[in-house]
């Protein structure tokens, strides 16, 4: 069964401070590839650990020169440029880029996040977002070859059980739980505003001809953006999703949904989205992140 409503995901919210944090493994891998038609790619992801680390410079006792905490956070990234070869690629990049900057340099993530700072934690990663609009806005406005150039950003953090997804475009987040899939985000697109507002069928959608038009976007022609954030409780055994469009134009969720209950191993999954969209005309760029929590 598939579900496009957030709201109809479990989730203890923001408020249940004394629930013990919930320590979950995660299994994950990420694939991109240029598709069938595209001369090149202009996609790009990060899947990535935050880990306390400490460097023992002098001791007096053996010991290793590196010990690492038990907490770890993980981020979940895909980019999806538009503009033409280079400007989508360097725009995606450079998004990419900011971001790992942001996390490594700026956010607090080795604090259990709890009270303020849980309910301050989707402001900073859409700051995070609003400063890579920044910067792929500017770099453009000095270089007019890269005019108009931007990038869809969607990104999941997880830290124990709390998973947080900011998002911009068209790429999507989505998690399976039993043997349903949620849509965590929504297209930032003219046809998706068009069936928000109840002009259209959400099946009309799918073979719009203006189903590409982007209406929010890191960079583009103009600054500013609108990041959509939401926050879900994650259990074992769920799976996430994040993929640009190229995958869910080729692939409909129907099947994403058969290939991750058939695909226990998040590489075989991947490996297998992927191949799917190819197999059924590749006619965009394809990125796919698949990440499995167990207990």
């Amino acid at each position: 069964m598939i579900s496009s409503m957030t709201s109809s995901l479990p989730s203890n919210g923001v408020a249940d401070l004394a629930a013990p944090a919930r320590h979950l493994k995660v299994h994950s891998f990420g694939k991109t590839d240029r598709g069938k038609v595209r001369p090149a790619n202009e996609d790009h992801f990060l899947i990535a650990d935050m880990t306390k680390a400490m460097q023992v410079r002098q001791s007096s006792r053996p010991q290793p020169k590196t010990q690492f905490g038990e907490e770890r956070g993980f981020i979940f990234l895909v980019a999806d440029g538009m503009g033409g070869h280079q400007a989508g690629e360097q725009a995606s990049s450079l998004a990419v880029e900011t971001i790992e900057e942001f996390m490594l340099n700026t956010f607090k993530w080795f604090f259990r996040l709890q009270g303020p700072e849980e309910n301050n934690a989707l402001t900073e990663f859409q700051s995070a977002l609003r400063h890579a609009d920044e910067r792929v806005y500017e770099q453009a406005v000095r270089r007019p070859e890269l005019h108009g150039r931007g990038t869809t950003v969607t990104m999941a953090y997880a830290l124990n059980s709390d998973l947080y997804v900011v998002h911009v475009g068209d790429s999507r987040c989505y998690l399976a739980r039993g043997n349903r899939l949620f849509r965590l985000t929504t297209d930032h697109t003219l046809t998706g505003e068009l069936v928000r507002r109840g002009l259209i069928e959400p099946n009309a959608a799918a073979h719009h001809h203006l189903r590409h038009v982007v209406t929010n976007a890191v960079g583009g022609n103009k600054l500013g953006i609108e990041v959509e954030a939401h926050k879900a409780e994650l259990e074992a055994g769920d799976v996430l999703l994040l993929c640009s469009d190229g995958l869910t134009e080729m692939v409909g969720e129907d099947q994403i949904l058969d290939i991750l209950l058939e695909q226990a191993n998040p590489q075989a999954a991947c490996m297998r989205l992927v191949a799917e969209a190819n197999e059924r005309g590749g006619r965009d760029n394809i990125t796919a992140i698949v990440a499995r929590f167990e207990e």
